[in-house]
């Protein structure tokens, strides 16, 4: 590579990414029913500080990684019949029946793929785009492109915003890659090297937008990718498997002794640095100077794996989590599913739900590969794999993203109530630091809305909204935009 506290009788859960959403109101996601097999405790009383609204206090700074908000009671909640309220919360990710498949009818894989994955997430018929050519390798010619470019869009509506490609091949347009070029438009001038140089920002990089259509005009894609059906089944399984688990894994962030491919490693420290333990275990290990080992072997709670070596020895000695992503920075690991150095293929065989690459020489500029500092607390807020790790690279242009793109391990909420002293308590990970979000209730889910106060999250946590005499069937967290 070239250089340059006690059982609560009821509990409610957020309805998982591929569950139609229950919620009528724009930029809000339904926390809906109650689940009797669903164990809770309460987590005991709350600390709070700070300076809100009358009737509202809440944290300024985070106890263990755990940020409170706390609403004091509004009213007597004497005479008032138990009831398990419905909690609507702000709008966290792309939803599934904003994704369109691709799928090419001269490809049987293909076409088995779109529909096993439509199946899998219950994706409107109409979301289906069937195409047709021959599959011509690995690249599509320009023209070529150009027309089925044209086909798809005519057929995707302004609500569709991003794309799951159901074919391995093609990977990219001449020098670019195919998802980049669906995403971005084909453009080698500002999207490969020549033959090795910088190349133009999405500009969707570590952008708090959850429709990027809408708002960026592009549809980021991701490729159902693998050498066989029952391959990308798989990968599609672990995807679904994943939605709402906050899965307790670990992160490991590998430098290792190959220079020109560990240029990332001052973003895997920092990344390290950002994260204590009891939000998301990391590991940083450093192996610059060879006294130990390039890979993990043996490991049994892998969430992320990052790392930069030509080939990865022993990664399917490892227990991948579902959720997890894995990649390692090289020129041609976006070469899918052959290349003569690793393919990322080979995270998706070992157990990872999706990883990343290059399709073309990118030279080890950091910008083109995964910045952790920006993939790890999008994807910790709920939103799905394909935004997070989207949002993530910032020179987008030769890049191969693959995996199951509605993957949401961190997806919803918990929210518990005690029906003995009406305290409702919603506990999440999906609000965004420095944003200011407001608490409201309501007769009915279209209100009219009250509001009870509002707080502003400093940094990312598992934040805890606690709402003492709660006696109104709804209530909402409304964010901004």
């Amino acid at each position: 590579m070239p250089l340059p506290a006690r059982g609560l009788s009821a509990a409610l859960l957020v309805a998982s990414a591929c569950s139609p959403s229950t919620g009528g109101t724009d930029g809000v996601v339904a926390v809906a029913g109650t689940d009797p097999g669903q164990t809770t405790s309460s987590t005991g009383p709350t600390t709070t500080s700070g300076d809100l609204p009358p009737t509202t206090t809440a944290t300024t700074e985070p106890v263990s990684s755990t940020s409170s908000t706390s609403l004091e009671p509004t009213g007597s909640t004497t005479a008032v019949e138990p009831f398990a309220p419905t909690v609507l919360l702000p709008r966290a990710s792309i939803e599934p029946e904003e994704l369109a498949v691709l799928a090419n009818d001269q490809d049987p894989q293909s076409m088995a793929v779109a529909a096993y994955y439509m199946q899998a997430r219950g994706l409107p018929a109409d979301n289906l785009v069937v195409l047709s050519f021959a599959p011509p390798g690995d690249a599509l010619a320009a023209d070529v492109f150009a027309g089925l470019k044209g086909q798809l869009d005519a057929a995707l509506g302004p609500d569709i915003q991003a794309l799951a490609i159901a074919w391995t091949k093609p990977y990219r347009v001449d020098c670019q890659s195919l998802v980049s070029a669906l995403a971005l438009g084909h453009d080698p001038d500002k999207y490969c090297s020549q033959p090795c140089s910088e190349t133009a920002p999405s500009g969707y990089f570590d952008s708090p937008s959850l429709r990027p259509f809408t708002d960026h005009g592009l549809r980021p894609a991701m490729h159902l990718a693998g050498t066989s059906l029952e391959n990308v089944q798989a990968v599609i399984d672990r995807g679904v498997a994943a939605d709402g688990t906050a899965p307790a894994g670990t992160g490991y962030f590998v430098r290792t002794t190959d220079p020109d491919r560990s240029v990332r490693w001052p973003a895997f420290m920092a990344t390290v640095d950002q994260w204590s333990p009891d939000k998301i275990a990391m590991e940083y290990i450093d192996n610059a100077m060879g006294t130990g080992s390039n890979a993990l072997e043996g490991e049994t709670d892998i969430l992320f794996y990052f790392t930069g070596l030509a080939d990865v020895p022993a990664i399917a000695d490892n227990t991948y989590l579902p959720g997890a992503v894995a990649d390692h920075l090289t020129s041609y690991g976006g070469q899918i599913c052959d290349s003569g150095q690793m393919s990322i293929c080979r995270w998706l065989e070992a157990g990872a739900t999706g990883s990343y690459g290059t399709a073309t020489e990118p030279c080890n500029y950091p910008a083109k590969f995964p910045e952790t500092t920006v993939f790890v607390p999008h994807y910790w807020r709920g939103e799905t794999l394909i935004e997070a790790y989207w949002k993530s690279v910032n020179w987008p242009g030769e890049g191969v993203f693959v995996g199951e793109p509605l993957a949401r391990p961190f997806a919803g909420a918990a929210v518990e109530f005690d029906p003995d002293v009406l305290s409702l308590r919603v506990r999440t990970t999906q609000f965004a630091p420095g944003l200011t979000y407001t608490i409201e209730s309501g007769p009915s889910e279209q209100g009219p809305w009250t509001a009870l106060g509002e707080f502003t999250p400093p940094v990312d946590m598992v934040h805890e909204v606690d709402i003492p005499g709660a006696t109104e069937p709804f209530y909402r967290i409304v964010g901004p935009g």
